[in-house]
């Protein structure tokens, strides 16, 4: 019997892990380790208090001796629980985090040591620079680099290790994370918007961009995960056929969770609770194997954080239970891919900005205007906000039947679809009203009334109003949140400035504020779509449109550096022209080094598992037809050895033009190597290395269907699929 059902058996006898139940309910439990706004009020001197909030819900500087006095109680509470080291915890251009830990110890002078933790170790440390991705900023003999506090994003404890959220910036000043910009891109938009939203209300201080993800993974029996070398070091199966069974049924979406995945999901619940993760919505997905959980909204800063440390926890909590947790975008062929809808809005400190209906005229009118100006920033920047989510993982996704396309569109609904036809036509200055939830009485007994909402859903649209938010569904599963953030805040912000810029040029009052947004709905219709966006008409209108229909990834991501996009991260100060060039460079590097990597995986699979065992099947049905041929009569051995002759010629066809194409990639990889330029280097590897990959798994799939199951080297679907 094969290594493969000896993994294969040890899996299917896994029994759930016992999870630990918390005495108390999660309210009592949430956030403990956290230093949250309750821990502070407890451990902090009452002017060191009042000073961190103030830094915290209105920006100003904290000095050196507020950030004396935080650290001193953030030191008493860590202790406290059990820490004994601290750590810059940040979000590097790798689409990881990072840290380094310190111990809380230094000489006291007397041949002894001392626990101690000052503003100076809170505030700025300095991480190693030059092993991180730079794009050419920092050269390998350039290491200083430096992290520093970002007090908008609680400190929490891992183990014995106080994490501290940060930015990770260059010697020269640049950034070097996702952190850095999207905290630009944030003040960005709290300054476009409020301005905006003082037209309406003059009491408006702040706007805050709100931010709930919906994080799908798949989760692996992890000995056979283990047993894929493919998985392991790609994250995907670079083959494998398709089970007879997959998600055709549509029995596994929302469908009874399997035990030993509840588990998981409890115990995952537990830890995120009590690091302030406010995870609320489980499921199972539409894929075998794949699951989501989703957090209520949050601030988009911390829930950025969240998201990141999350993910981090999903695999560690995973491998308590036997489990390997795969946020890549595509696994596995032939069933869905995973994403990470981000439902993006907005709200000020008296309410929430893209809520319809309003109490009054004058909110209807609001919400028509961040309603316009968020399409205004879509469809200006359509192609950057592709690039923002576009990568060699992600392009496995996009535009199969179960993503968005890799064109860039939103859907309204009827009802806004109405509205905004209504403003743009209508030759008055008077206001509107909108139509609220309706009730709707099902004939079926002892089931109440339903509220329906005034919009309905379209799966296929990448950036879809859903009642209160956008949800930017294109995103993929194992991305930084803030990748597409930082794009969209931007991008909105520079619309929302134009806005208020030409509205107060003519006088700022309601008839300025419609003439402008007339003028805006009428330049943005074009993102506007309501159909189909996986129908090839769909592909050709959008490209007659004027919409960005790329999808080679290296060019898509050359929207980054267009003179438009280039101009708007400048004029908003969020990043400048050097920033966004290296930025590009990482993109396209860390492009061809995943194909790279998955060409060189495929290659050894090849030659070191798929083309000996089918050999040696190979040989056995040869020996067979010999053995035949030597005992009947030659027209009764034609008719006996037919299947098996046909079987060996099928083998040396499909090996015969595995061998021919591992060699052609192969020469593909060593020429696209020689290139020097990093973007010309990714589109070799786009056009001349990747699509061998596809190819020659496709042989081998058929490889998989003929020789015979018990010497086939690899766990097959159907074994991975299904959780037992």
């Amino acid at each position: 019997m094969s290594l493969r059902f000896h993994v294969v058996e040890a899996a299917s006898k896994k029994q759930p892990v016992p999870v630990p139940q918390p005495a108390e309910r999660p309210s009592k439990y949430f956030a403990k380790y956290v230093f949250n706004q309750e821990k502070m009020f407890r451990y902090l001197p009452k002017d060191t208090y009042r000073a961190l909030r103030r830094a915290i819900e209105q920006g100003e500087p904290l000095s050196r001796e507020v950030a004396d006095s935080v650290a001193g109680g953030m030191k008493q509470w860590a202790v406290e629980m059990g820490a004994t080291h601290c750590t810059h915890w940040f979000q590097p251009l790798t689409e990881g985090t990072a840290e380094k830990h310190d111990a809380f110890i230094e000489h006291d002078g007397k041949g002894g040591m001392l626990e101690e933790f000052t503003g100076k170790m809170l505030v700025q440390q300095e991480p190693d620079a030059s092993s991180f991705p730079s794009g050419g900023i920092r050269s390998t003999f350039e290491a200083r680099g430096y992290s520093a506090w970002d007090p908008a994003s609680p400190v929490f404890i891992i183990g014995d290790t106080l994490m501290i959220p940060t930015v990770f910036i260059a010697y020269t000043g640049e950034a070097l994370d996702y952190k850095a910009p999207l905290k630009k891109s944030l003040a960005a938009l709290d300054k476009a918007a409020t301005a905006v939203a003082r037209l309406f209300d003059p009491d408006v201080k702040r706007v805050t961009c709100n931010l709930g993800w919906e994080q799908e993974y798949f989760l692996v029996d992890e000995d056979l995960y283990a047993a894929r070398p493919d998985l392991v070091l790609t994250g995907r199966t670079l083959m494998g056929h398709s089970s007879a069974k997959n998600q055709q049924m549509d029995d596994h979406y929302f469908g009874s969770i399997p035990e030993r995945v509840q588990a998981f999901m409890r115990d995952l619940e537990i830890q995120a609770l009590e690091l302030g993760i406010p995870v609320k919505t489980r499921h199972n997905e539409v894929a075998p194997n794949q699951f989501e959980l989703a957090p209520i909204y949050e601030e988009c800063n911390l829930a950025v954080d969240h998201n990141m440390l999350l993910m981090s926890l999903m695999k560690r909590v995973a491998r308590k239970h036997g489990f390997h947790c795969l946020l890549h975008e595509k696994p596995f062929a032939g069933v869905n891919g995973s994403g990470k809808h981000e439902n993006w809005s907005l709200s000020t400190d008296t309410g929430t900005l893209l809520h319809a209906p309003g109490k009054t005229p004058e909110d209807n009118l609001r919400f028509a205007v961040f309603i316009v100006e968020t399409l205004m920033g879509v469809y200006r920047h359509n192609g950057l906000l592709k690039a923002s989510i576009m990568s060699a993982t992600n392009a496995h996704r996009l535009g199969a039947n179960e993503a968005p396309p890799a064109i860039i569109s939103s859907f309204l609904g009827k009802q806004l679809e109405e509205l905004l036809d209504h403003i743009e036509t209508s030759s008055t200055d008077t206001l509107f009203s909108m139509k609220g939830k309706k009730g709707v009485r099902l004939d079926i007994p002892q089931i109440p009334e339903l509220l329906i909402d005034n919009t309905d859903r379209n799966r296929t649209s990448p950036f879809a109003f859903t009642g209160n938010r956008f949800e930017f569904r294109a995103v993929g599963s194992s991305a930084n949140c803030a990748s597409a953030l930082i794009a969209l805040n931007t991008a909105v912000a520079e619309a929302l400035t134009g806005f208020y810029e030409r509205t107060t040029q003519r006088g700022g009052d309601t008839r300025a504020v419609l003439e402008t947004l007339r003028e805006d709905i009428r330049a943005c219709k074009a993102i506007r779509f309501s159909g189909n966006g996986y129908s090839e008409a769909w592909k050709a209108e959008a490209a007659e449109r004027g919409l960005d229909c790329e999808t080679s990834t290296p060019l898509v991501i050359d929207r980054y550096l267009d003179p438009e996009s280039i101009a708007m991260f400048e004029h908003m100060k969020v990043m400048n022209a050097h920033e966004l060039r290296a930025r590009n460079e990482i993109k396209w590097e860390t492009y061809y080094k995943k194909i790279q990597i998955e060409a060189r995986v495929l290659g050894d699979l090849c030659l070191n598992h798929i083309i000996p065992v089918a050999t040696r099947y190979q040989s056995a049905l040869t020996d067979n037809v010999f053995k035949l041929r030597s005992v009947f009569p030659a027209d009764r051995a034609d008719e006996l050895c037919a299947y098996n002759v046909q079987l060996i010629e099928q083998i040396n066809d499909h090996l015969n033009t595995i061998v021919r194409e591992v060699d052609a990639m192969v020469e593909a990889r060593k020429a696209a190597n020689r290139i020097e330029e990093e973007r010309e280097k990714a589109i070799a590897y786009h056009d001349t290395v990747a699509p061998y990959i596809e190819s020659i798994r496709y042989h081998i799939d058929k490889l998989e269907l003929i020789v015979e199951d018990e010497t086939w080297p690899l766990p097959k679907y159907r074994e991975l699929l299904f959780i037992r």
